[in-house]
């Protein structure tokens, strides 16, 4: 009987080391065929603007082309809820804005458990939200235009990314500390939102993507919400500097299915985290409001968790919900 037991668990212990050492020669091959990227936005948003540049890099460093492939609608859900069926063989991942996991949950049923049913992998960049409106509006300043849009209530629109966006909930945020009665209309992502927003449909716009338009004269830039100031704009306040109840960070990463291996999500963030550091990707990322991170799986994983119960108790206090 013992020898039974014996040979049982010797048998349970070499299946253990052969899937352990089929495991990390598999993230030692990988990649080795042609990795997909799902973004859950739309072309031109800053989902979409942190995804390339880091995929050009990638497929450099890895020897692998690293193919994007849009996938935008519902907040980011869509996009997602794609990445989640896919084969966990390290060949799908989703590069997605952190609102899809910390927030769009929060406002109505999403297809996936942001806290478990994605493999977190990296943050690959930090966003600053822009609190610009178009040249239009005769105003320089967020007190200016605080007063300007109490005087014209319901007259101004706001453009967002959609639903459960950050722009959303900024908008909201202000509306909410200001008191003002400012139109939200949604789109399928920043791309959309911003051209509406250039062409003037809305007057209103906080995307990161809205960044480049400023230097050009299509938008004015009142405030940030950031870390710190911008330093292209260093006398442009934060708006929390106006607004202190309005403080809160913006990250884009990457996700993978589940049951993804581990040593390939944490190879795939190593070279993340080395990418990150090249002297020639800041510029070209602080151009579209973003700057570069790179973070292990683990500093990801907690930051989902910390944010995803930030952004819970906001929803609750602003009354945001889903449109």
């Amino acid at each position: 009987m013992l020898g039974s037991i014996m040979r049982g668990f010797s048998a349970v212990v070499l299946l253990t080391a052969l899937t352990t050492h089929a495991t990390a020669q598999g993230a030692a091959d990988w990649p080795n065929k042609t990795v997909r990227l799902i973004v859950n936005f739309g072309p031109g948003g800053s989902a979409d603007n942190t995804a390339r540049p880091f995929a050009e890099r990638l497929s450099k460093s890895l020897g692998q082309q690293f193919v994007i492939e849009n996938r935008g609608g519902a907040s980011g859900a869509l996009g997602l809820e794609a990445v989640m069926k896919a084969a966990p063989d390290g060949y799908t991942f989703g590069i997605t804005p952190s609102l899809s996991l910390v927030i769009l949950p929060h406002l109505r049923k999403t297809p996936y458990d942001p806290l478990k049913d994605l493999v977190p992998v990296s943050i690959m960049t930090d966003g600053t939200l822009v609190f610009a409106v178009h040249p239009s509006l005769p105003v320089k300043s967020v007190p200016e235009f605080i007063d300007y849009a109490k005087k014209n209530p319901g007259k101004l629109s706001w453009g967002t990314a959609g639903v459960g966006s950050f722009g959303h909930i900024m908008a909201e945020a202000v509306k909410s500390a200001a008191g003002l009665d400012i139109l939200h209309v949604p789109y399928r992502g920043g791309g959309e939102s911003l051209a509406d927003f250039l062409a003037g449909v809305v007057q209103i716009h906080a995307d990161p993507n809205t960044m480049p338009h400023i230097a050009a004269g299509k938008a004015n830039l009142l405030a940030v919400l950031d870390r710190n100031r911008h330093p292209d704009y260093p006398k442009v306040p934060l708006l929390k500097e106006i607004l202190p109840e309005i403080d809160y960070i913006v990250w884009f990463g990457v996700m993978a299915p589940p049951g993804t291996p581990a040593p390939i999500a944490k190879k795939f963030a190593e070279a993340i985290a080395k990418i990150a550091k090249e002297p020639d990707l800041e510029p070209i990322l602080r151009k579209a409001a973003l700057a570069p991170f790179g973070s292990t799986p683990e500093e990801m994983a907690d930051s989902i968790k910390k944010d995803h119960a930030k952004f819970g108790a906001l929803i609750k206090k602003l009354d945001v919900k889903a449109e």
